[in-house]
């Protein structure tokens, strides 16, 4: 073996090396989560989703007496004042669950009470709002009103696995599971700048979020999703000009392939 070839096969473990180091630390999630969270910590930046227009609810009036339940019977399978009947009582001898649509002013048409505005609203401000009037009024004075919004919807879109519209049960959903279940990135998604539009109280906004580091994605006001957002995953650059990995794949051949050259010079001339 020439004695130019050991410092070549040097050069190129190096950096055969430095490569990987560098792509795994552009792929990790959260780095750094494992000390800062070596002790719990609280969490302060969550807050309760707030209805907004076409999200449907769920309210159920639970009380001894049947018979005033039955006066806010709800006959419409999803709500908003669309009168459908649904040929069954939506409230029994306990108790029932009526179902309505939120329409675009941010109201539910609840029987007896007409129309109600719960844009903007938790689900517990609906809740005892009705549960209030119930009594006040002097409609059921042993009501009890609970109100859940039955599923909401975000999209995901770019470099994922499987993008698209999604629609999820309950009422907290963070953007790691929303990735997750769209599949995760792919390997040649930009992790440090995932972008998250969305619309609240008439405004539109645009957070980024850095997968990275985990203080960006837990404390990022983005990390727990609400209704409508929109998550869209940047390609990286050859993604974009090429829409094929091979592109990829062969821009790093020639970065490398032009480095051992470089290398090779070098050696060559100092050995002169």
């Amino acid at each position: 073996m020439k004695r130019t070839t050991l410092p070549l096969l040097a050069c190129a473990l190096c950096m055969g090396v430095m490569t990987s180091c560098i792509s795994n630390k552009k792929m990790i999630y959260l780095q750094g989560a494992t000390q800062s969270y070596a002790a719990p910590k609280a969490i302060d930046n969550y807050s309760e989703l707030q209805v907004q227009p076409d999200d449907q609810l769920a309210i159920s009036v639970s009380s001894k007496d049947a018979e005033l339940l039955a006066r806010f019977n709800n006959n419409t399978l999803i709500g908003g004042g669309n009168n459908s009947q649904t040929g069954s009582n939506s409230i029994n001898v306990s108790s029932g669950v009526s179902y309505f649509r939120v329409n675009k002013e941010g109201n539910i048409e609840f029987p007896i009470f007409g129309t109600i505005h719960v844009g903007g609203m938790t689900t517990g401000e609906i809740s005892a709002l009705i549960q209030k009037r119930m009594i006040d009024e002097g409609y059921i004075n042993d009501a009890v009103v609970n109100t859940k919004i039955m599923s909401f919807k975000v999209t995901v879109m770019g470099d994922v696995k499987t993008p698209g519209t999604q629609t999820y049960q309950g009422e907290r959903l963070t953007i790691l599971e929303a990735l997750g279940k769209a599949g995760d990135l792919t390997n040649s998604a930009y992790r440090n700048n995932v972008l998250v539009i969305r619309e609240e109280n008439g405004e539109r906004k645009a957070y980024e979020v850095n997968l990275l580091d985990n203080q960006a994605v837990f404390n990022s006001p983005a990390y727990y999703l609400q209704q409508n957002d929109v998550i869209y995953v940047q390609p990286n650059k050859s993604q974009r000009v090429k829409g094929s990995t091979s592109y990829t794949w062969l821009s790093v051949g020639s970065t490398v392939v032009g480095m051992v050259v470089s290398v090779v010079s070098l050696i060559v001339a100092l050995k002169k």
